[in-house]
């Protein structure tokens, strides 16, 4: 059996997220917008929500502001927070804009900025993987789960799935639609070979 690799990094997978193709598909992009994001643990389904302000009517002052309060885990106190994170736009090639976030972190005192799709929570406030230096769950298999197939991480899925725009067209499935099966039945394949192979090493 050959050596496989699993990072120390913390796995976005398990981070909550704000994904700015769900606000599309949930329509809050759309002049202002005042929304809540809720979140279920995989655990227990216990949920935590936090409130949005969404302004993209703007095109000089595009944001989502996040509201919310959380408890300080070293010292139970409750802390408020209420801060903006900048939207950008950028062409679509059949005109339309795509939207993303910028990302607002500080590392070693350096501004980040990165546009990204998508932003994580790992501490007090919502950032880019790279700042939070994030891995996926996927890459930490990756090396071995090589025998079985590629893994596509469960946020990649998501993503593809939220593009999708109409799954069949004429009776048929749509070329995009048809990607996204191939990818989820391949994902499924891949895992269930990585699970077989874990417990038959626990055994």
């Amino acid at each position: 059996m050959g050596r496989y690799y699993w990072s120390k990094k913390e796995e976005a997978d398990n981070l909550k997220s704000v994904r700015m193709s769900r606000l599309k598909k949930w329509n809050l992009l759309t002049g202002y917008v005042y929304s809540s994001i809720t979140w279920t643990s995989n655990y227990d389904d216990h949920k935590n929500s936090i409130s949005v302000q969404i302004s993209v009517s703007d095109p000089n002052d595009r944001y989502i502001r996040f509201i919310y309060t959380q408890t300080d885990r070293g010292t139970n106190e409750k802390k408020d927070f209420d801060y903006k994170v900048p939207i950008t736009t950028t062409p679509c090639n059949y005109g339309g804009v795509r939207y993303w976030f910028r990302c607002p972190w500080y590392k070693n005192g350096v501004y980040c900025g990165r546009r990204v799709g998508v932003l994580y929570k790992d501490g007090d406030y919502f950032a880019c993987r790279h700042c939070y230096n994030l891995t996926y769950a996927s890459r930490n298999l990756s090396s071995f789960a090589k025998p079985y197939g590629s893994i596509v991480s469960i946020p990649d899925l998501e993503e593809m799935e939220a593009s999708i725009k109409r799954t069949h067209y004429r009776g048929m499935m749509t070329k995009r639609y048809k990607r996204y099966i191939q990818k989820s039945r391949k994902a499924e394949r891949a895992m269930f070979g990585v699970v077989s192979a874990l417990n038959g090493r626990l055994k």
